[in-house]
């Protein structure tokens, strides 16, 4: 080639020739046990048998052919079949967000459309029966469409139940207090199962608590047991005399039972005879 050939090429530029040819930054792997790697450095080859944390810096051990095992620095300077990598902590596994869990211990159904209530009701005695229902059982009434009512005493259940006309697709279930063989209780129950249709579509069952009141753990409140009070008292007003409560008006009972409410936040805190029936009840009404 004649000289004056190579002087008119000029003047290169050689900085995208420079630039293309820059080994690449090597691909960040997160270990993995039993990866079989090798140190560039020793040229030592292994597979991953450990990961610890020794002295503040990571430290992955390789185990050879012979089963010698040698440490090395996570980091840069290993091949993964013939690949230079930067090898790195393992990813940490997401977390899986624990299912939400309502006041009855059931799984909360998220973001669930609003039901038109259903035919079928549970009725209680009571207001007080029916905000302790609510407070437990409320999302998994909502879920189904269930109204809860409370009836006012069951004196007349028998009458109350034909009027509502229990069918398949307009089932009853009915919690009742004091619910005792023997009791007068027991027997208005006896005649509401006579009524025509009841044995298929309404359930009755109940606790053996005087008031709802006393489905609430002794423990929830704070002593060890339900004061015991004479006959010739009003119950409720005898247990917020005996807490030391205002207990003379009906107010004054409203107002005990609402400080008795507040302290319940869930199932494990009602007495299991309360928790059997309602949730049998439940399963009634929303059975197909």
């Amino acid at each position: 080639m004649h000289v004056n050939d190579y002087y008119s090429w000029g003047a290169q530029d050689l900085s995208n020739s420079t630039r293309d040819n820059r080994p690449a930054t090597p691909r960040e792997v997160p270990v993995q046990r039993g990866m079989l790697l090798e140190d560039v450095q020793s040229g030592w080859v292994g597979v991953v048998v450990s990961l610890e944390t020794i002295g503040g810096m990571r430290v992955l051990g390789l185990e050879d052919a012979r089963g010698k095992v040698k440490s090395f620095p996570l980091g840069p300077g290993f091949l993964l079949e013939g690949e230079p990598i930067i090898v790195t902590a393992p990813r940490a596994k997401p977390r899986l967000q624990a299912p939400r869990i309502s006041r009855s211990g059931s799984r909360v159904v998220e973001q669930s459309p609003a039901r038109i209530a259903q035919a079928s009701r549970l009725w209680v005695e009571g207001t007080h029966d029916a905000e302790l229902v609510e407070k437990v059982w409320g999302h998994d009434l909502r879920v189904e469409g269930i109204v809860v009512e409370p009836l006012h005493g069951v004196d007349d259940l028998a009458a109350a139940i034909r009027d509502f006309g229990p069918a398949p697709h307009r089932k009853l279930g009915i919690l009742v207090d004091h619910l005792i063989a023997g009791t007068k209780e027991s027997k208005i129950v006896q005649e509401a199962r006579a009524v025509p249709g009841a044995a298929e579509n309404v359930l009755i069952v109940g606790h053996p608590y005087v008031d709802v009141w006393q489905a609430v753990k002794p423990a929830t409140l704070g002593m060890a047991s339900w004061p015991v009070i004479p006959r010739h008292e009003e119950w409720k007003k005898g247990v917020l005399r005996t807490f030391g409560w205002p207990h003379e008006t009906q107010a004054d009972v409203a107002a005990g039972w609402k400080r008795i409410l507040e302290k319940v936040d869930s199932y494990s805190d009602l007495e299991p005879d309360i928790l059997g029936p309602v949730e049998h009840l439940i399963d009634f009404i929303t059975a197909p």
